[in-house]
């Protein structure tokens, strides 16, 4: 089997490629990633000791996907995720994350592969979401009696990121209607790890965990300041597994969506959070309130994963505490990560 990668060099894409070259035998993986992110070339090399090549090419170009072999399968993790990056380049996010779809999808066609796209929970409406915490106002007794599922409403707005997802979700369905290409999508919630090289509103477990082992300044940032936001968080491992399942039975379960995420057992506030990261470190820090919230931002996600639990007997295996701990592991205990986050 033959698997393109898209992002193949990002947090979620290269753990990808290494467990699938691992776990599916006589299979070939390709990566194709820009290097545009920081920690990308830090990817690249742990690919390329698996003898995985990536192509550094820009997919919102579309000639750039001539230089790649034809594929059976097209992972396609490739997006710009910060959600307010958008305010600032949005050509860039409209570019990657929809323009990048719609060639992976025409080589999808020309080829006859198959797709598997990596959404986003932030595919669902913010006004919504936000109206599950009264009066926006967050404190120490949410519970996880609200878990979202794929019919949750993704009206309204929802961020220039979660557009682009919710329009590259919609152009799969009509390209495999019109073209019979078979697909699966995953909305993904907050995935964390080892190898994540985290930044305040994206990969915000491993920031924490660094900037504690660093004692660097951290805030809680908007509905009040009082770190009280609360999200499901998922394992890498977890979502590799669940992915490697996907393929497995592709020829039997397909054009099927799904939400994957830590769900209710992984539910974390920042403020939690907090406390799991004193403890690992030994260090505390006075973390700075920020009362104003941004008009991306939303209270509260949890996933429910009942749909994709069902479908493949699966459910996610590792804990928020055995995550927060390997994170730690993987910074603490390897110099150059160590070094990056010192930057």
């Amino acid at each position: 089997m033959k698997i393109l990668i898209t992002g193949g060099c990002g947090f979620i894409g290269s753990n990808l490629s290494l467990y699938l070259k691992k776990k599916i035998k006589n299979s070939t993986i390709y990566s194709v990633d820009s290097l545009f992110r920081k920690g990308s070339k830090i990817n690249e090399k742990r690919l390329k000791k698996k003898n995985i090549k990536n192509y550094k090419l820009d997919i919102s170009i579309a000639k750039n996907l001539k230089k790649i072999p034809k594929v059976d399968l097209v992972i396609d993790c490739c997006a710009e995720p910060s959600i307010e990056i958008s305010r600032v380049d949005l050509d860039r996010v409209i570019y990657t994350n929809f323009i990048g779809t719609h060639n992976i999808l025409k080589k999808c066609v020309k080829e006859k592969a198959n797709i598997i796209f990596m959404s986003s929970s932030r595919v669902y409406s913010i006004s919504k979401l936000r109206k599950l915490v009264k009066n926006n106002i967050l404190n120490k007794k949410i519970t996880s009696k609200f878990k979202i599922d794929e019919n949750f409403d993704t009206s309204g707005v929802k961020s220039i990121y979660g557009l682009t997802k919710l329009s590259s979700e919609q152009l799969i369905q009509e390209i495999s209607h019109s073209f019979g290409t078979k697909y699966i999508i995953n909305r993904l919630a907050v995935v964390s790890g080892p190898w994540q090289f985290g930044k305040q509103d994206q990969g915000f477990v491993a920031l924490w965990v660094a900037n504690h082992i660093l004692k660097k300044k951290l805030s809680y940032i908007g509905f009040g300041g009082n770190g009280h936001q609360t999200r499901d968080i998922i394992h890498i491992d977890d979502v590799c597994e669940i992915i490697f399942k996907q393929i497995k039975k592709f020829h039997l379960i397909n054009n099927k969506l799904f939400n994957i995420g830590g769900g209710p057992k992984n539910k974390i506030s920042l403020k939690e959070l907090t406390s799991i990261c004193e403890i690992l470190t030994k260090n505390k820090l006075k973390i700075k309130k920020i009362s104003k919230t941004s008009n991306y931002d939303i209270p509260y996600f949890i996933s429910d994963n009942a749909k994709v639990t069902r479908t493949y007997k699966w459910s996610p295996k590792k804990e928020i505490k055995e995550l927060v701990k390997d994170i730690y592991t993987w910074i603490k205990y390897n110099n150059n990560i160590l070094n990056f986050y010192k930057q």
